[in-house]
């Protein structure tokens, strides 16, 4: 009887602010549909509710927020790849991002601006003086091939830096437990991120071209870059489902996600498995820095570790383990990182993204997707 009181006693404590919360979410609609509307809701000492927005404005944003959301999604599946299967939250995956968008530009600058200026200029993503990126031409339209290139390279040149860090760092480490690899994961952070910045230098540099980039599609105005980042995010998303629900490979890594010491005993080759998440990891996390820099048009030493808190919040917000939460939440995160901008400002948009992941991990603490670990 005691234990059923305390039960009541809990979900009571609970109902005022799930009450408060769904207040909030239906001023919030229709504060959307009076701004949508242009209508505006006089309140009390002459303040409005609503105002205007135009439905093009609205819809902006939330497209604005699922560019951002799949490049969350896309970085935050190789971030729970790893927590699932080798049990420790990986702080270098951040800098892997930067290693992929570096190293993939570089590749496509040196095929789309060959010519222009010197190989080791464009090799090194603009590190110096030369000729624009309008000159050079690094765009979907102008130089397509190069843009695919540099698709290869990013996850190609990522896999080798992860791969390598496995067998000098982790490898060794592996049987020490989810907390040292943790610390170590962050030493390997630091050194990456400045031997990325050694080599490719520190100041923020422009590398698309923006001419004739945004074109007009069924009497829409549509930025081809956004489109193509859209598009190969959602093919890659597509692939790792069919990988791990179609193929020996997928059946091996969910089995060691669920029990790493029974897939052992049954035969699977867990070395293979810890190998082969490495490699779709790190491809994964490198093609979203590449798509990342398409979709912005600049290119800093710094940009993973700005974006890891968010891949952070979008992994557990989605139930850390799967890789469906991982592409879920950060999709409420983008959404909510753009879509807030209705109400504040964009120096604050960002605490908006973790106050909501903060409000559904109250209620349900095990993430969107349950905390499941089968990947």
């Amino acid at each position: 009887m005691g234990t059923t009181k305390l039960l009541d006693r809990g979900r009571g404590s609970r109902s005022l602010p799930l009450l408060l919360a769904w207040l909030v979410g239906i001023l919030l609609v229709l504060d959307i549909g009076a701004r949508l509307a242009g209508v505006e809701i006089p309140l009390a000492a002459g303040r409005t509710f609503g105002g205007s927005m135009s439905v093009a404005q609205f819809g902006g944003l939330v497209w604005n927020g699922v560019i951002v959301g799949l490049i969350f999604g896309l970085a935050g599946i190789g971030l729970s790849m790893t927590y699932s299967i080798l049990n420790f939250a990986n702080f270098s995956h951040g800098d892997l991002i930067t290693t992929g968008a570096f190293t993939g530009w570089g590749a496509a600058l040196l095929v789309s601006g060959w010519g222009l200026a010197e190989a080791g200029t464009l090799l090194l993503v603009r590190a110096a003086s030369g000729p624009s990126p309008n000159e050079i031409g690094a765009s979907i339209i102008q130089a397509p091939l190069a843009i695919a290139i540099g698709v290869v390279v990013a996850a190609v040149a990522t896999v080798l830096v992860t791969v390598a860090i496995d067998r000098v760092v982790y490898r060794p480490m592996r049987d020490r437990g989810g907390i040292p690899l943790l610390i170590a994961s962050i030493g390997v952070a630091l050194g990456l991120r400045y031997v990325v910045q050694f080599v490719f230098g520190s100041r923020s540099r422009g590398v698309t071209a923006t001419d004739g980039v945004r074109t007009t599609i069924a009497g829409v105005s549509v930025n081809l870059h956004e489109l193509t980042l859209f598009v190969v995010a959602l093919v890659l998303m597509g692939g790792m489902h069919l990988l791990l629900q179609r193929t020996k490979l997928g059946t091996a890594m969910r089995a060691m996600a669920d029990n790493k010491d029974l897939a052992l005993v049954t035969g699977i080759p867990t070395e293979r498995v810890v190998t082969a998440t490495w490699i779709l990891g790190g491809a994964l996390a490198g093609v979203a820095g590449y798509l990342y820099v398409l979709e912005r048009g600049t290119i800093e030493f710094n940009i993973g570790w700005f974006l890891l808190l968010f891949i952070f919040a979008a992994v557990i917000l989605g139930g850390i383990g799967s890789i469906y939460g991982a592409i879920a939440g950060g999709l409420v995160i983008g959404l909510v990182h753009e879509v807030s901008l209705v109400w504040i400002s964009g120096d604050f948009n960002a605490a908006a993204a973790f106050l909501i992941m903060v409000i559904v991990l109250l209620y349900r603490p095990e993430g969107l997707f349950s905390g499941v670990t089968t990947a």
